[in-house]
């Protein structure tokens, strides 16, 4: 069986704008950049009545809408759908709670805590931690130190 994970993760508003993007596949600059926009078409042109999940290339798009904010991550074709996107929500309530009411310009001018958010949840494009609380206490830890 091979091992499954996160190709990578992009957070994008509604009129196309990557807001944030984390890559734990290589690949070429221009390609992330038609990536970007591939993924945002095909997802905000889904009709509401589709499920979150689109097999793109030989890959997997679960994505989550937040208000104006698209949540994508690439997984694999055979990995757990709903597990992702019960991993986009934690993401969610782990800044939702971090920012206090996360909003697209949390994402915009404080990128590096939402990396370091990420990088608390998910390390190598693997789950690395599911326990909200675990991260919040990881994330007051490390602001206690700068």
């Amino acid at each position: 069986k091979k091992a499954t994970m996160i190709q990578f993760i992009l957070l994008q508003n509604r009129s196309g704008k990557t807001r944030l993007s984390k890559w734990y596949t290589a690949f070429e600059e221009d390609e992330k950049e038609k990536i970007k926009q591939e993924v945002h078409r095909m997802i905000t042109t889904r009709e509401a009545k589709y499920t979150n999940f689109v097999e793109w290339r030989k890959y997997k798009i679960v994505y989550r809408r937040y208000a104006g904010l698209y949540f994508s991550f690439c997984i694999d074709l055979n990995d757990n759908d709903l597990a992702y996107l019960e991993n986009i929500h934690l993401l969610v309530e782990v800044l939702d709670h971090y920012f206090g009411n996360v909003c697209e310009l949390d994402l915009v001018f404080n990128f590096h805590k939402v990396y370091m958010v990420i990088d608390e949840l998910f390390l190598a494009g693997e789950v690395q931690e599911t326990s909200k609380p675990v991260v919040l206490q990881r994330l007051s830890a490390i602001e206690a130190q700068e």
